[in-house]
């Protein structure tokens, strides 16, 4: 017990923790206050773009809004992000408004841990940063990490269209929930963004947290289509609706109907509606969160399960 308490103060903490939960988490709220207002949007905000951080829901806070994580068992605030308005983005039926990140600090760490982790993270950070490659700012490295606060569910994302097929990992996702959207952030240079685009379909796999291997290695889909569905290491099987190849192995299967996409800094912010929903199977579910969430919680002898 006593490494885990010395071990933060000579080497940095892990940046991410990748951990198995179940979905739907209620383990952290979050809440938007601005305009006099406080309102839950554990289900109602996703990232829309890491350069610059952005923040998007379909809640109008104001100019200046701040966004509260905390531990839902005991109220215990973890983390503070504060906003400044950016963006309203119109679809045919509702407004979802986008927020630069200005600001944010975590509570999981004491002081002086805390400060002394943060510098750890950020001197690695900065050390294996590769010139002209894609790298947002430490700063903002350690304000994405205080949104994944709430652990944000791994998935991967079937494309199909004539001379185009890829599965890819994304977490960048979630509901919107009052507007009855739902938002995918891609990175705009994946080469799945023009036949998203195109065809305005996509089916979304929620992955049991023991294919994390397999998740991770589809990671290099991004740069590249899949050549063949048959050569995927997993029994694969159509969508309900859309007949787009899935993982036979998921959780859940939900099709996504796109109906505005547009680019918000680095990435290309997507926004659809659910039109099929198949849940197949319980089973904790391949998530993401940060690494000094994860170190708050095995010091209260709660830590999320690894994988």
């Amino acid at each position: 017990m006593w490494k885990d308490w010395v071990r933060p103060f000579i080497r940095p903490l892990p940046q991410w923790s990748t951990v198995a939960v179940a979905p739907g988490q209620q383990v952290v709220t979050a809440t938007l206050h601005g305009d006099g207002k406080s309102m839950d949007v554990t289900e109602d905000h996703t990232v829309a773009s890491l350069v610059p951080l952005m923040i998007a829901t379909s809640l109008d806070a104001g100019q200046r809004p701040v966004l509260q994580y905390r531990e839902s068992a005991t109220g215990k605030l973890l983390g503070v992000l504060r906003l400044t308005r950016s963006a309203s983005v119109t679809t045919e039926k509702a407004t979802i408004t986008l927020y630069y990140v200005t600001a944010g600090e975590h509570h999981c760490l004491g002081q002086p841990l805390r400060a002394w982790s943060t510098r750890l993270q950020n001197r690695v950070m900065l050390k294996n940063r590769a010139p002209h490659h894609f790298s947002p700012e430490p700063a903002a490295v350690q304000q994405l990490m205080i949104a994944y606060l709430c652990p944000r569910p791994t998935i991967l994302v079937s494309v199909a269209a004539p001379g185009h097929q890829n599965i890819f990992p994304m977490d960048l996702i979630g509901p919107l929930e009052r507007s009855g959207l739902f938002s995918l952030a891609l990175r705009s240079t994946s080469i799945s963004v023009p036949i998203m685009r195109e065809t305005r379909k996509v089916a979304l796999s929620s992955i049991p947290a023991t294919m994390k291997a397999v998740v991770y290695k589809l990671a290099e889909q991004h740069k590249h289509p899949l050549a063949d569905w048959n050569a995927l290491p997993f029994p694969v099987r159509p969508s309900r609706e859309f007949g787009i190849t899935v993982p036979a192995s998921a959780l859940r299967i939900q099709e996504l109907d796109i109906v505005h996409s547009q680019e918000v800094g680095s990435h290309t912010l997507f926004i659809g509606r659910i039109v099929s929903e198949e849940n197949l199977a319980e089973g904790t579910q391949l998530h993401h969160t940060a690494g000094f969430h994860q170190a708050y919680r095995r010091r209260k002898g709660v830590p999320f399960a690894e994988v």
